[in-house]
């Protein structure tokens, strides 16, 4: 197991390779080696050196091979890393000494081929592989992971670095960060949730103490069947509605709806308050066809209702338009409102796109920031800086930043890792 690294010590020692360069002169006008400019040390050990062409050779061998195995060994140490891109060497054979020269075909006799001696191999690159690697789930919804081309943009304010990695986590004032603490880059959302990816990139921060503002109910729809009566008039069926004021209050508000006849078709609806009291204006007919469709009365509006909690007074629109009257075993209503209450950011997700979407306990979505994406015209041109990053070379291009799935970028699947 030694023997290969001793005898590379020991070539290294009595063979240097200075005169081996010096050794390997142009043709003369014969075709054949031209003496004159060997060294004249040369000429003390001329024919040793010839004899040990070997042996450089082989030490070349022995010393790129190493370098192989060594560009192996690292890969092999990666094999979980996340994020890591493999690397290959490639050689090519180096300088090669004539002994004889290329000769044209002339006088009815055929050219002379080149009569050349390879001096050894020479390391001709090491390449990163950026092709993509498996993806692992692991629920997490910091972990992310890239699918097709692109990296990750990493930033602390003065420079910015490139990775496929993608173990984010939150730290406690709300900044997306690399396992390092460097920030997570891409596009912050305005205070409506709107994003302008033309803008600069910056760290993305979620607002952790953020909350939406209350909104007052403006309109209740309402959707189901009233169960007609066979046999006995005056059947009534009542439907609970939560409406919001313009403090976030929520409101519990009963309607009635009364059959007025058999076989009529008509009913009269009322609202009553939480004190069971009528609210001015809450009440209306609704008339049905014989085909069970709604005909008449199917808006109606509740105006100026005072709801006694300092907030102001509601007006909001009720919609019957949904309504059926068809034989059923009972009747059934159900209803939905544009009010809420106010909300605080309770948790995030991050969608396909790249948006991180903040969740309020209210129910409530709203856009929090885009994360970018980078490519390159070149990313095998990109400098390895450690810790599964990259940065910018001569040779790689600028970074072209866009939104996952733009511009050639891969699109962003949440809750899994690219592995090795």
């Amino acid at each position: 197991m030694f023997l290969p690294i001793l005898t590379v010590r020991f070539l290294s020692r009595i063979i240097r390779p200075d005169l081996l360069e010096e050794a390997v002169s142009p043709p003369n006008d014969r075709g054949g080696p031209d003496k004159t400019h060997l060294p004249k040390r040369m000429g003390r050990i001329g024919g040793c050196i010839q004899m040990m062409r070997s042996m450089f050779a082989g030490v070349s061998g022995l010393r790129n091979h190493q370098t192989r195995m060594d560009v192996i060994g690292n890969n092999i140490a990666n094999v979980n890393t996340v994020g890591y891109k493999t690397s290959r060497v490639t050689f090519q054979d180096a300088l090669s000494q004539t002994l004889r020269g290329a000769t044209a075909p002339q006088n009815n006799r055929g050219g002379i081929n080149p009569q050349q001696v390879g001096l050894g191999v020479s390391l001709s690159s090491i390449d990163v592989l950026h092709t993509p690697g498996n993806l692992q789930t692991t629920g997490v919804n910091t972990d992310l992971a890239l699918q097709g081309n692109g990296f990750f943009i990493l930033g602390d304010g003065a420079q910015r670095y490139y990775t496929r990695a993608g173990n984010f986590s939150m730290e406690t004032s709300g900044e997306l960060v690399y396992s390092n603490g460097l920030q997570l880059q891409g596009w912050m959302a305005d205070n409506s949730g709107n994003i302008n990816t033309n803008g600069q990139i910056q760290g993305i921060t979620l607002p952790i103490n953020s909350t939406i503002a209350p909104q007052a109910t403006t309109e209740v729809n309402l959707a189901g069947n009233l169960q007609p009566s066979e046999t006995a008039p005056g059947t009534q069926f009542t439907r609970n509605i939560e409406v919001v004021d313009s403090l976030g209050h929520i409101h519990l508000i009963e309607l009635r709806f009364v059959e007025n006849g058999v076989g009529s078709n008509d009913w009269t609806w009322e609202a009553y308050d939480p004190a069971d009291v009528l609210i001015p204006g809450g009440t209306g007919n609704l008339t049905f066809l014989s085909d069970g469709s709604l005909d008449t009365g199917g808006a109606a509006t509740i105006a100026g209702w005072n709801p006694g909690t300092g907030a102001n007074a509601m007006t909001f629109d009720l919609d019957f338009n949904n309504l059926t009257q068809y034989a059923a075993s009972e009747s059934s209503v159900a209803y939905g409102q544009d009010g809420y209450e106010m909300g605080y950011l309770d948790s995030f997700k991050i969608d396909s796109a790249g948006t991180v979407i903040g969740v309020f306990t209210n129910g409530l979505t709203k856009n929090i920031a885009q994360i970018a994406v980078a490519n390159f015209a070149n990313p095998a041109g990109l400098e390895k800086m450690g810790e599964t990053m990259f940065r910018v070379s001569s040779n790689s291009g600028t970074a072209q930043i866009n939104p996952s799935g733009v511009g050639g970028s891969g699109g962003i699947t949440p809750g899994t890792l690219e592995m090795s």
